[in-house]
């Protein structure tokens, strides 16, 4: 009798395995660059795992890397097979980006020359300009038709613009930068301070540069179903510690830790990539930093600027429609010029 229990334990799990097969989607090539950093190390095994497209779509992963990191890449790449994911359908590393990048789904790239104590962002534009400039070319070049790209690297905005400026066959709808973690920063920050969850939080958004001059906006946000033009009422708290909290964090963890974030990051990207593919919740939004083919809220087409977004699951689309108080603009232009003055930049060294 127990035997016979066995069996049918095992012909159920064999049905339920079949069943599982026949329902998967097809793999999705992911190409992660700096995959021996921190922040990949922290993403490859969550993606391997399907935190990103879900337990019914396998990935495969490609980890690019510099020539003096592909020893360590082929490390992480041996530990995510020894993990024995179900869903992880295959792993190659390379310092080529024209081998990295082919036949990529999602380009998801992280890596770039991290910001250290003391350097300034245009140190940081000089240095990772041309590396995105290579990678949007190579893109452009070998990657899936309907690619989609994140720069997570900083300064990501103005990588970004480097990026889809290099691959001018990719449309420019499919490239975005992160600013989901200072949006994470910020929903924290006020579900702290307001003392609810932080799945009581809707509708925060970060505006312009992810940099220190970015503006993390309660105005339309609601919290515990209260509005958040409220808690902004309080100027007090919100110009002097919740503005700065949000937009000062990533150097107050580079003060602390020595390095940049890195898991932060890595979970900030999951979240970004999961909303842009399977749709925002009804009635709340996400915050990217997106090609603007226009004008929208007075900043001008041919920045990629962060702004509250929607997707349905194809296209990151900017809410229109918002009031943009009197302090608003002045954070917002404040922060449009920043941007404007990186474009200058990189056009002056050639890059865009």
């Amino acid at each position: 009798m127990v035997e016979l229990r066995r069996g049918c334990d095992r012909q159920r799990l064999v049905a339920a395995a079949v069943s599982t097969l026949s329902t998967m989607k097809p793999p999705m090539t992911v190409t992660v660059t700096g995959a021996a950093g921190m922040c990949g190390y922290s993403l490859l095994f969550r993606a391997a795992a399907g935190a990103m497209f879900g337990e019914d779509t396998p990935v495969r992963l490609r980890l690019l890397e510099v020539p003096q990191a592909v020893r360590v890449a082929e490390g992480v790449a041996m530990e995510l097979e020894d993990c024995a994911f179900p869903l992880l359908a295959d792993i190659e590393v390379s310092d080529d980006p024209l081998v990295g990048f082919r036949d990529c789904d999602l380009a998801l790239l992280v890596g770039a020359w991290p910001r250290r104590v003391g350097q300034e962002r245009a140190d940081l534009l000089n240095a990772n300009g041309h590396i995105f400039a290579t990678q949007g070319q190579a893109i452009n070049e070998v990657a899936a038709d309907d690619v989609r790209a994140v720069v997570v690297g900083n300064p990501c905005n103005t990588n970004a613009l480097i990026a889809a400026i290099n691959a001018p066959d990719v449309p420019r709808d499919r490239w975005s930068a992160l600013t989901r973690l200072d949006h994470n920063r910020a929903v924290t920050r006020i579900a702290q301070h307001a003392g609810v969850s932080v799945s009581e939080v809707h509708r925060v958004a970060i505006w312009g540069n992810h940099s220190a001059a970015q503006y993390p906006n309660l105005m339309h946000a609601t919290i515990g179903g209260r509005p958040g033009a409220e808690y902004a009422a309080d100027r007090r708290w919100f110009r002097g510690e919740f503005i700065p909290d949000v937009a000062e964090r990533g150097a107050r963890v580079l003060e602390v830790r020595g390095t940049s974030s890195q898991a932060s990051a890595a979970d900030a990207t999951i979240d970004h990539v999961r909303d842009w593919y399977f749709g925002t919740e009804p009635g709340d939004w996400m915050s990217a930093a997106i090609w603007t083919d226009r004008e929208y809220y007075g900043v001008p087409a041919g920045l990629v600027c962060s702004f509250p977004v929607t997707s349905d699951g194809e296209r990151l689309s900017v809410v229109e429609g918002l009031e943009i108080d009197e302090l608003s603009r002045a954070y917002i232009d404040r922060s449009v010029t920043e941007l404007i003055e990186e474009r200058d930049a990189v056009r002056a060294l050639g890059l865009i």
